[in-house]
């Protein structure tokens, strides 16, 4: 769980298609923010947490951070495993390359998640827990 965090992409438009896709499939929305960025999260009704996509350079990056050279991983909670298998499959259609199936997760319990690197290589998860993982 987070308030927010925020990554930096190279390609608005690419990045827009991308996290529009998972978010349809993991029942988020994505929300238009300024012309450099927007917000991924649960709706403009519960806007906390949220992740800010964009490609203005924060003012809090040290010397020589880029979009994709410091990869960021984000993981996000999806209600059961067919979720996940829809994040998925969301993600690759939009884009995505695949960083780790759909499937449990050795020595991490009662878990189910997936990998995929997002188009400037962070790596987006989405999981499940408990009961939903089995």
């Amino acid at each position: 769980m987070f308030d927010h965090t925020g990554i930096v992409v190279s390609d608005l438009k690419a990045a827009r298609r991308f996290y529009d896709a998972v978010a349809a499939a993991l029942k988020l929305q994505t929300i238009s923010n300024s012309p450099e960025s927007f917000l991924f999260g649960h709706s403009a009704d519960q806007p906390i947490p949220y992740l800010w996509i964009g490609t203005t350079r924060p003012s809090y990056w040290v010397e020589g951070s880029r979009a994709g050279r410091n990869q960021m991983h984000v993981a996000f909670v999806a209600e059961d495993k067919a979720m996940v298998d829809a994040f998925h499959r969301a993600a690759l259609a939009a884009g995505g390359r695949d960083n780790g199936a759909p499937g449990p997760r050795e020595g991490a319990g009662d878990y189910y998640g997936a990998f995929v690197l997002d188009p400037d290589g962070n790596n987006i998860e989405a999981c499940c827990r408990g009961a939903a993982a089995r």
